[in-house]
């Protein structure tokens, strides 16, 4: 009997022990799988720009830029996150230029009335920069990088003091809306008059009401975390912008519309080559300022030799078209670039080889209203093409690109662009 209760002890005993491993496995594998997604949470604010703190994600973009008329550019800013509120969130960031020796910054925030429809209002309060001709669309997804390229060597800039109040709208998870009531009070940083009726405007105050739809039709999504996310970019893409100006609505001094639209395509190819193609078009009619014109996207110096302009690629724009060269009140433009698939000379060495095509026309009505700055325009086709070779060396490649067409211009060297690319993304 008593060998038997000691049997019978030495299993229950056994049971137990097994029973607590068993729980402490359990919990082992439930915190590695917390620990996991704690990761790739991180990893994918990282990748967005923002080091992620408690109840605060830092904005990575605003350490530190470079421009022409800033010099160094450098500052803080962020956003609150969900385990601050997932109802209320407050942005913003403050700069200082060390070359213009001015600070910038914008106060922002916002708060969700819908949960399903993810529809936020959101009101913004900024004094910075913005170039001049640059034209973004409201429902662009951020895109970070370690420095913007032609961000370096950009000079004509306005500044300009902002409120805005927004609306953020998603119909589904394919087709998105944003809207934007604002107030602007501009200031050319270079000399600049607009004439209009008679009467010259060295600045200006504006009122404008815009609207933005992005259609991503072919784009999956699957619910990760409570929340839709792409999990399959879907090609083509398309985006359609409206702005319009009020006249004497809160002191604005001009009336005028724009029109905005751009669809891109990609085609992957069996053996990982690819081919994108990126069509961009704008139309402005009206009493519009230079300030909110069409410059398509230069990014090459005005300076004698080939070697003089060496700087960076930029990832969108025309590398042999110089700054401030060509402005529009309507203007269209397409980029085609094939990327090669990868030649695996070893593990860690795989340049790339990169085919690009870039074509734009444009033209503008009343440019005698312009004065002060001497500019082309676009009637005539501009045409480019080049090749670039990435990640030779840590992110770093090469880029050449040559200039023909309507533009060609008479000596040979001022038509190449020579430069070193980036494409490093976190």
């Amino acid at each position: 009997m008593r060998k038997h209760l000691f049997v019978v002890l030495l299993l229950t005993l056994a049971s137990h022990g097994y029973a607590q491993r068993g729980l402490q496995s359990k919990k082992d594998s439930t915190k590695t799988v917390q620990d996991s997604i704690k990761k790739i949470e991180f990893l994918k604010n990282i990748g967005n720009g923002f080091l992620p703190f408690n109840y605060f994600n830092l904005d990575l973009k605003y350490l530190i830029k470079f421009n022409q008329y800033e010099g160094l550019r450098s500052g803080l800013g962020g956003i609150t996150n969900d385990r601050f509120s997932d109802r209320y969130r407050v942005d913003g960031y403050v700069v200082y230029g060390f070359k213009d020796k001015r600070f910038k910054y914008k106060i922002g925030g916002g708060f969700r009335i819908n949960k399903s429809s993810n529809t936020w209002i959101n009101l913004a309060y900024i004094d910075d920069l913005q170039e001049t001709g640059s034209s973004k669309f409201l429902t662009d997804k951020r895109f970070f990088t370690f420095f913007e390229p032609r961000l370096l060597n950009i000079d004509l800039f306005h500044k300009h003091i902002t409120k805005s109040v927004g609306l953020q709208h998603k119909f589904s998870n394919h087709l998105l809306l944003e809207s934007q009531l604002a107030t602007s009070k501009v200031e050319p940083t270079y000399f600049y008059n607009f004439l209009i009726d008679n009467k010259i405007y060295s600045n200006f105050d504006l009122s404008t009401a815009k609207t933005s739809l992005q259609w991503s039709p072919f784009s999956e999504f699957s619910e990760i975390n409570g929340k839709f996310e792409e999990t399959k970019n879907g090609f083509p893409k398309f985006t359609l912008q409206y702005t319009q100006g009020f006249k004497s609505v809160l002191g604005s001094d001009f009336t005028f519309s724009k029109i905005d639209f751009r669809t891109i395509q990609e085609f992957k190819h069996k053996n990982e080559a690819n081919t994108k193609l990126t069509l961009v078009a704008g139309l402005a009619k009206g009493d519009v300022p230079i300030t909110h014109l069409y410059h398509a996207s230069p990014n090459n110096i005005t300076k004698e030799t080939i070697m003089q302009r060496f700087s960076v690629a930029g990832l969108n724009s025309f590398e042999t078209m110089y700054f401030n060269e060509f402005f529009s009140d309507r203007f269209s433009t397409l980029q085609i670039k094939h990327t090669f698939k990868p030649f695996k000379i070893s593990d860690r060495f795989k340049p790339q080889l990169v085919l690009i095509s870039r074509y734009a026309i444009g033209n503008m009505n009343n440019i005698e209203r312009h004065q002060g700055i001497q500019f082309n325009t676009l009637n005539k086709l501009y045409s480019e093409s080049g090749i670039e070779i990435n990640k030779l060396l840590f992110g770093f490649g090469l880029s050449f690109a040559y200039r023909y067409g309507g533009y060609h211009l008479e000596d040979f060297e001022d038509n190449i662009a020579f430069k070193f690319t980036f494409n490093i993304s976190l």
